[in-house]
């Protein structure tokens, strides 16, 4: 008992309600998401994704103790050593790793799989974490910003070069961290400004979107103070305008030559779900039918009918928000969001108690990942986002997946354990 009472002593209590919740919700979700009437498996027959899951699940409370036994200096002395073993593995699944849906991104042992680029983020993110931990570092600093650019971005590519898009494109969520040890404020703004430029130019026609550069080119001229009104910022700001619209004569190209035929056809479900509906947009179409029969308070557990007929491939896995949208509806998938809304609050109200700024830097990566995988996943669920494949955090099936979650957000509550623990502290 002294042993276990040690083990747990200054845990975040709220922290790992939230988890325990999301876990078993999650492994509910997956069992209702594989069920047939026909076969009535039990969510203990272990041949089946929710007995899998339960497994899976298992071994993740292992992993939590482990995390726990280990002391916090561990993370921080081991951080780049972690992170350059992570970055052999993907190295390594490159060339021994199994091709699954057309990524080579998976290791094979029997019927179970695991996916290095899950831990890929929590490896970075340690990394991240030591490297903006040591004295001196600044990120308006050119030569910091290369080094932590080159720490996101060799893994991203390694993970983009086993084709796996989804996966690359959440070492995005980085930015949120940076931000508030901060990050110039011009250079996500920079990146928003390029995502919604990328958006305009695939459903604006090119002339019109020129015309709306000029149009917004000269407001902002025209708002500048009278006193700024030089001849140079009004040059530097037809500058940018042309750099727009040659960014947006360049997105054509990008989409046709550059990308991959099922990236490209995402692209073009986002924008109008009719173009393929028994196609490429077969997914999303079935995934909004299903959310949307739930109406408000859902069809009741197990009574989902586009569960029954699989009418919405990957249900278990990228599309397990389908599952609690249709059987729980409107009330139950607004319970889900409220605890993923919980669950990243807290983690941000913790980082910002931390002492130390490895485990501050750490805490935010973490709501950072956490949100984006939330956002993305919901939002192509719902027809509002490309449809990428990444999971739904302890919810979707697989053992990767919950491992890398799970182990994310114990190393942050093991860094956290040094402050004195109350359930609303």
């Amino acid at each position: 008992m002294a042993r276990n009472a040690e083990l747990t002593r200054n845990i975040d209590t709220l922290t790992v309600l939230l988890y325990i919740s999301c876990v078993l919700m999650g492994w509910l979700n997956v069992y209702a998401a594989v069920y047939s009437p026909e076969d009535q498996t039990s969510l203990f027959d272990f041949s089946s994704n929710a007995g899998k899951q339960l497994i899976w699940i298992g071994t993740a409370v292992l992993l939590i103790i482990c995390v726990l036994v280990i002391d916090h200096k561990f993370y921080d002395t081991f951080a780049f050593v972690f992170y350059l073993f992570m970055i052999a593995m993907l190295l390594l699944v490159m060339v021994a790793g199994t091709n699954i849906n057309g990524s080579r991104s998976w290791f094979k042992f029997g019927s179970f799989t695991i996916q290095p680029a899950e831990f890929a983020k929590l490896a970075t993110s340690l990394a991240l974490a030591k490297y903006l931990d040591q004295p001196g570092i600044n990120l308006t600093k050119q030569k910091d910003l290369l080094w932590i650019g080159g720490i996101i971005g060799l893994p991203a590519i390694l993970i983009i070069l086993s084709n796996e898009t989804g996966s690359t494109l959440v070492f995005a969520s980085f930015v949120i961290m940076l931000y508030r040890e901060g990050l110039p404020g011009w250079i996500p703004l920079l990146g928003i400004t390029l995502a919604v430029l990328l958006i305009l130019a695939l459903v604006v026609p090119p002339l019109y979107l020129f015309a709306g550069i000029a149009v917004l080119c000269v407001i902002v001229i025209l708002l500048l103070p009278r006193y700024n009104r030089t001849a140079r910022s009004m040059i530097g700001i037809g500058l940018i305008g042309v750099a727009m619209m040659i960014t947006a004569t360049g997105v054509d190209f990008f989409v046709n030559k550059v990308l991959q035929p099922h990236q490209r056809n995402r692209i073009k479900v986002l924008i109008d779900p009719n173009v393929d509906p028994l196609g490429v947009g077969w997914n999303v179409t079935q995934a909004k039918i299903a959310i949307g029969s739930g109406r408000l308070d859902g069809k009741g557990f197990l009574e989902g009918t586009q569960t029954k007929f699989d009418f919405v491939p990957e249900q278990s896995t990228d599309f397990i928000f389908c599952t609690i949208g249709e059987e729980h509806g409107f009330i139950g998938s607004l319970i889900v969001i409220i605890l993923f809304i919980g669950l990243i609050s807290r983690i941000v109200v913790l980082a910002e108690k931390q002492r130390s700024k490895f485990a501050r830097v750490y805490g935010y990566c973490v709501a950072g990942i956490m949100f984006f995988h939330i956002l993305v996943n919901i939002g192509m669920t719902i027809g509002l986002m490309p449809v990428i494949g990444i999971p739904l955090p302890y919810f979707s099936y697989g053992g990767s997946s919950l491992w890398s979650f799970t182990l994310l957000l114990f190393i942050f509550l093991k860094l956290d354990s040094r402050r004195t623990n109350s359930l609303f502290n």
